[in-house]
């Protein structure tokens, strides 16, 4: 075998499983999924990515979806600790990019505590991915200057923002984990200055066969929401330039 085929014993390699379409993976991301010996990963991480791995390698899932998670956070940090110590290659899958809530940096500060060795691979970020698949582009010279990513869903389960930063005028807005709070959400956004017609839509299942793209504005996004019965994984992108789906759109409609 290779020495580029193994993987250093006793080490954990962070890695962004991307939006979902196994083709956006990186290269790198794609060859240490398939030389690990042992692979931890989230309910995001796009289906077909797992076939990359060793057919003999361990698979642990420790999946994360609204109000039911198959391992609790502390509990995941310290797996990965304990299967780096039994001198396994662990590779640990977040879906998009783990320093973007991915709670990378908390699974990360446990290795450094326990003397466990790692690298990060970066990812796309779902916000990237899943607008690009939509035709938003974040940024643009005619609509945007900024793009700001947040969550919709804080630790202590409250959607307590800084909303005058985030209702400023030319710019897009991600927001994370935002559907069970769309109808705080917009309505902060319009109390806080931007009109009611502002653009605004929900992606659900970014790059994926089943992407499903809800346009809307502020002020009719949740009912668009609640009728249309959509569910996470979705994101909400808020800003003028989700006017540019009709024109730019190209995954959906083919």
């Amino acid at each position: 075998m290779d020495k580029h085929d193994t993987l250093a014993a006793g080490k954990v390699w962070l890695i962004g499983a991307g939006p979902g379409d196994p083709d956006l993976l990186t290269v790198k991301a794609a060859r240490l999924i398939s030389q690990a010996d042992a692979l931890v990963f989230d309910h995001l991480v796009g289906e077909g990515i797992m076939d990359l791995a060793r057919a003999d390698a361990r698979r642990i899932y420790a999946g994360k979806e609204a109000s039911k998670h198959t391992l609790p956070q502390d509990s995941i940090n310290q797996l990965l600790v304990d299967l780096a110590k039994e001198g396994l290659s662990v590779v640990r899958l977040k879906g998009g990019d783990p320093f973007i809530f991915g709670r990378g940096g908390e699974e990360l500060e446990t290795l450094v505590a326990s003397g466990i060795p790692f690298e990060v691979v970066p990812g796309v970020t779902a916000a990237a991915g899943c607008a690009a698949y939509s035709g938003f582009p974040l940024t643009h010279r005619d609509h945007a200057q900024s793009v700001t990513f947040v969550t919709g869903h804080l630790k202590d389960g409250t959607v307590n923002l800084d909303w005058p930063a985030l209702a400023r005028p030319r710019q897009t807005v991600v927001f994370y984990m935002g559907i069970g709070a769309a109808g705080e959400i917009c309505r902060q956004m319009i109390n806080h200055g931007l009109p009611s017609l502002t653009p605004a839509a929900v992606i659900r299942n970014g790059t994926l066969p089943d992407q499903q793209t809800l346009l809307a504005t502020l002020g009719t996004l949740p009912h668009r929401i609640e009728e249309s019965g959509i569910k996470p994984p979705a994101l909400i992108v808020v800003g003028s330039v989700v006017g540019l789906h009709e024109q730019l759109s190209w995954f959906e409609k083919a």
